[in-house]
C-alpha cells in the first residue's frame, strides 16, 4: 500500500517525466536532419547531440545552473533552478540523445528512393517529411518516446544538481530513494521505493514494445 508521501513522489515523477517528453518534436526534427546524408557537419552535430551521454549527469546539472540558475547567464530572464520545470528540463536534456537515436534509426530504415520519387513528382521537403517520412517512422518514434519516458523516471544526477531534492516539488523516485538511504534504517523504505521504480520502468519497456507492434500494424 502506498502512503500519501509515496503517492506524491510518484505523481511528481510522472509529471516531471511527462514535461521532459515535450522535447520530442525537437528530437524528431534533429533526428530527421541527422538522417540526411548531405547535412553539412553531420558528424559534429551528431557528437554534440550525444554529449549528455558522455558527460557526467552532475556536470550537465552544473552547466544548467550556470545558464539558468539565479546567478546564471540567463538567470535574469529565466530562472528554472530548484523548480519542477527545472527538473523536467534537466531530465529532457538527459533523455534527448536517447530520443534522437531511436527516432533516427526509424528514419534511416526508410528507403530513400521513396523520398527521391516524391521529389521527382514535385513534392516539397515539408510534404515529403509529413506525408512519407513521418508516417513510416511513426512506430519507432512512438516506441522511443515511451522508452525515453521510462528512462526519464529514473534520472538522478542532473536533476538533483539543478533542481535539488525538494519534497512535493522536485523529489522524484530516485531522489526519494537517495534521501531515505541517508537515514538510519532506511533500507526497507528504499527497497519499497526501488521496487516501485523497477515496476514502472519494466511497464514502460513492455508498453514501448506493444505500442511499436500496434503502430507497425497500423502503417
Amino acid at each position: 500500500m502506498l502512503s500519501p508521501t509515496d503517492l506524491q513522489v510518484l505523481a511528481t515523477t510522472l509529471i516531471v517525466a511527462a514535461k521532459a517528453l515535450l522535447i520530442l518534436p525537437l528530437a524528431i526534427a534533429v533526428a530527421f536532419a541527422l538522417s540526411r546524408p548531405r547535412l553539412p557537419g553531420r558528424l559534429a552535430w551528431d557528437g554534440l547531440v550525444h554529449l549528455p551521454v558522455i558527460l557526467p549527469p552532475i556536470l550537465i546539472g552544473f552547466l544548467l545552473l550556470q545558464l539558468l540558475g539565479r546567478q546564471g547567464v540567463f538567470g535574469g530572464w529565466i530562472n528554472l533552478a530548484f523548480t519542477q520545470n527545472g527538473a523536467a528540463l534537466a531530465t529532457a536534456v538527459m533523455i534527448f540523445p536517447l530520443l534522437v537515436r531511436s527516432v533516427r534509426l526509424s528514419f534511416d530504415a526508410i528507403d530513400p528512393r521513396l523520398l527521391d520519387a516524391a521529389a521527382m513528382l514535385g513534392a516539397g521537403p515539408w510534404d515529403r517529411f509529413f506525408s512519407i517520412a513521418l508516417p513510416l517512422a511513426w512506430p519507432g518514434i512512438l516506441a522511443g518516446a515511451v522508452t525515453a519516458f521510462a528512462a526519464a523516471m529514473g534520472e538522478f544526477g542532473a536533476v538533483i544538481t539543478f533542481a535539488a531534492n525538494i519534497p512535493g516539488e522536485t523529489q522524484t523516485l530516485p531522489l526519494a530513494i537517495y534521501q531515505v538511504l541517508q537515514q538510519p534504517g532506511g533500507e526497507v523504505e528504499a527497497w519499497r521505493l526501488a521496487l516501485l521504480s523497477l515496476s514502472l520502468a519494466f511497464a514502460g519497456l513492455i508498453a514501448a514494445e506493444l505500442l511499436q507492434r500496434w503502430a507497425r500494424r497500423r502503417v
